[in-house]
Formats: C-alpha cells, structure tokens, sequence
C-alpha cells in the first residue's frame, strides 16, 4: 500500500526550528520527486521545496531560501525539511508530495503554528 506520512509538526515561536519527516512506504522515494507543500487558512497550496535524488537537484522557494533545508535518507526511505528562523507566515499545513510522470501521491498534512 503506498502512503506518505508526515510527522514533526508543532507550535513554536519565532525564530524557532521544527523538522518535518515524510515517510514514505509502498515505493522508493529514490525514483521520485519529493515536494513539500504548504497550505495556510484562506490561501492556495503554495510549493516550498523539492527534492530529485534522481537527478541531483533541490529547489526552495524564494520565501524560504536560506532557512529551510530538503534531505532525504534513502536507507529510511524518508525525507526531510528542516526549518530555522520561522516566521509567523510560515504557519500553515505542509504537505509531502511525490511526483514521477502521472503518480502523484499526497500525505495527510503536519500542522506548523509559529506564534509567541
């Protein structure tokens, strides 16, 4: 059964770090694209980072450069987003995305509140 769970969410307060787990089962994080995504209350799912073993690439937002971090270990079959210096308006539901041609599987979201 293929499943992406996300864990590692929380409340912190700004200036803080939180690191987001996406566990993957069911097929090989290696052969896909991993996104993070993040949907705040009343706005469109946004894209934060993304992962491509397979080709050797990241991407960050613009909004997060700097202070967030993609990684993945292959062994757990897992991948990370580390996240520094969080901002207020870095609360939202972040989502796991893997992405290879037409399979697209989505976990069921971690909530990140950063607020003092």
């Amino acid at each position: 059964q293929v499943q992406l769970v996300e864990s590692g969410g929380g409340l912190v307060q700004p200036g803080g770090s939180l690191r987001l787990s996406c566990a993957a089962s069911g097929f090989t994080v290696a052969y896909y694209a991993i996104g993070w995504f993040r949907q705040a209350p009343g706005k469109e799912r946004e894209g934060v980072s993304c992962i491509s073993a397979s080709v050797g690439s990241t991407y960050y937002a613009d909004s997060v450069k700097g202070r967030f971090t993609i990684s993945g270990d292959n062994a757990k079959n897992t991948v990370y987003l580390q996240m520094n210096n969080l901002k207020p308006e870095d609360t939202a539901v972040y989502y796991c995305n893997a992405y290879r041609g037409v399979i697209n599987y989505w976990g069921q979201g971690t909530q990140v509140t950063v607020s003092s």
